[in-house]
């Protein structure tokens, strides 16, 4: 890993990463950047060939009206990994790998998970999914789906750390463990769930937990190790969205006392971009989702949906909204009108 300092942030990020691969992750166009590195100019000709190194001061600059842009929000940091986007994405349910890849760089995700899936290994055709993931700019996030029992999540998370040490992949050091309890409603079996967390914990892993709405559940899992608590919206694959706000707000509250920066990701029943607003306005930290964007009409122009929900929802609780009010309040003053006519 490659640990650089990018317009005043410290980030950790894959190597080798030449200035070219740096304004692919973060998305920017290359002719409409200047890049400066340890305060000297970069030609945008030599960019593919400049490559960057530990400890590096990196500065991407545009042009913007006035002199403003977009408020600067800090990174989300979970454990060790620290990322620009909040939004993670699946890779399971799409028709095709060709539209899982195209789908994948609209939504601007920089962490994608993979389940561990003897039959996934290779498809008929000979393929296998990880030749349409970019593995220089996306951090695979191992999932333990499909397991059902503390044994077998982490077996899967075992052997997803060699698969992925192998391809010397930084998700290697993380997982995200799911353990279910029933094949008809996917949602967590709470004590295996707190049991493999215990057990993952202890053997290294940064451990990021689907889990239930339930708040005192969400404590038990943080004090038991978990780098993160990911409270569902509603049940997997469901599209319902968020089904009880209040909920997650007390596993923010919960969560958060006294550790503010304390990353809680919204995992599954997501449906459409504002569901994912709505999670981020409530203050959470990201969201993850696969089937809204998978089985959309157009995968790809809703995974731009989701980038701009996710940003969209993240600046308005930076903002603080105004409060809710029973009646009217005029926008306008109500000094100086022009007398009413009375008859």
């Amino acid at each position: 890993m490659l640990t650089l300092t990018v317009n005043g942030e410290p980030r950790t990020l894959p190597e080798p990463l030449s200035v070219a691969d740096l304004l692919r992750l973060l998305g920017h166009e290359n002719r409409k950047v200047a890049v400066e590195v340890n305060r000297d100019v970069v030609p945008a000709r030599v960019h593919t060939q400049h490559l960057l190194h530990a400890g590096d001061a990196v500065e991407i600059v545009t042009l913007v009206g006035g002199g403003s842009g977009v408020p600067v929000d800090r990174p989300l940091v979970v454990g060790k990994f620290s990322f620009h986007s909040r939004l993670f994405t699946g890779t399971g349910k799409f028709a095709t790998y060709d539209l899982m890849r195209d789908a994948m760089m609209a939504s601007g995700c920089e962490v994608t998970t993979v389940a561990v899936r003897r039959e996934r290994l290779v498809d008929k055709q000979g393929r296998n999914i990880l030749d349409y993931l970019d593995l220089k700019k996306l951090t695979i996030l191992p999932n333990t789906a499909g397991c059902f029992s503390a044994d077998d999540a982490i077996r899967h998370a075992r052997l997803a750390r060699e698969l992925l040490s192998n391809l010397d992949n930084p998700g290697k050091d993380w997982v995200k463990l799911e353990c279910l309890a029933d094949t008809k409603t996917l949602l967590p079996d709470p004590i295996d769930t707190l049991r493999a967390t215990e057990q993952l914990v202890k053997e290294g892993f940064t451990v990021l937990v689907y889990s239930s709405d339930d708040p005192v559940l969400a404590k038990r899992l943080k004090e038991a190790g978990a780098a993160s608590v990911m409270p569902a919206g509603s049940p997997i694959g469901s599209g319902q969205g968020i089904l009880n706000p209040n909920n997650i707000s007390i596993c923010l509250e919960y969560l958060k006392d006294g550790d503010p920066d304390y990353p809680v990701i919204v995992d599954a029943g997501v449906g459409t971009a504002s569901d994912v607003s709505f999670a981020m306005e409530l203050g959470c930290d990201g969201v993850l989702l696969n089937t809204a964007i998978a089985h959309a009409q157009d995968p790809v122009r809703m995974a731009w949906a989701m980038r701009y929900a996710t940003d969209a929802g993240r600046l308005a609780y930076l903002s603080g909204r105004i409060p809710r009010k029973m009646y009217a309040s005029a926008s306008s003053p109500l000094d100086g009108r022009i007398a009413p006519v009375r008859g």
